[in-house]
């Protein structure tokens, strides 16, 4: 019988796990940190401003540089509606549109009785009944009020001016809920 030798060990194979690649395990931290992680994922950025206030920007995503901001919207909620229709209408006014485009715009989003009512403090007042003003806006912001009964309000807020010479009016626009038209617009304050 051969006997070993203490100092020299038998020859040994080569271990199978050399091979294959290290398995790592996550711990608490770990787990933690990936539930972290996904939920800064989920929540919007707040650097842009809420939708349908006609001043919305949006940032590049990573890997995209020098990509343009992005406005969105939804036909939905009436008060985005009231911002479609103020942001067309002044811009149409801004440009010098024509008396055929705004009453296109008017047919499409007003009820034929606001039309009608419009029509009626114009001529009394020599102004546009939109925007309760004989002159263009700068800018215009709609927020959502309160709705109940079957209609809903927006604060319409119309910018005059630049600068230190800015100055605002507000209206208050109410909307059918059913149909999303324009039912009437008052000046507020």
């Amino acid at each position: 019988m051969t006997s070993i030798s203490p100092l020299r060990r038998p020859a040994q194979r080569p271990s199978r796990r050399l091979a294959r690649p290290a398995r790592r395990r996550f711990g608490p931290r770990a787990a933690l940190a990936a539930v972290v992680l996904a939920a800064v994922a989920a929540v919007p950025s707040s650097a842009s401003a809420a939708p349908g206030t006609g001043t919305e920007t949006g940032t590049a995503p990573a890997g995209e540089p020098g990509k343009a901001p992005a406005r969105s919207g939804s036909p939905g909620p009436a008060y985005e509606r009231v911002a479609h229709f103020y942001g067309a209408y002044v811009d149409m006014a801004d440009e010098g549109g024509s008396a055929q485009a705004a009453a296109e715009l008017r047919n499409f989003y007003l009820t034929a009785d606001l039309r009608d009512r419009l029509a009626g403090w114009e001529r009394r007042h020599d102004a546009d009944g939109v925007l309760r003003a004989a002159h263009v806006p700068t800018a215009w912001r709609v927020t959502a009020g309160d709705s109940g009964m079957g209609k809903t309000t927006s604060m319409v807020r119309l910018t005059w001016g630049t600068g230190e010479e800015r100055t605002y009016t507000y209206l208050t626009v109410r909307s059918d809920l059913a149909t999303r038209k324009i039912t009437d617009i008052e000046s507020a304050y």
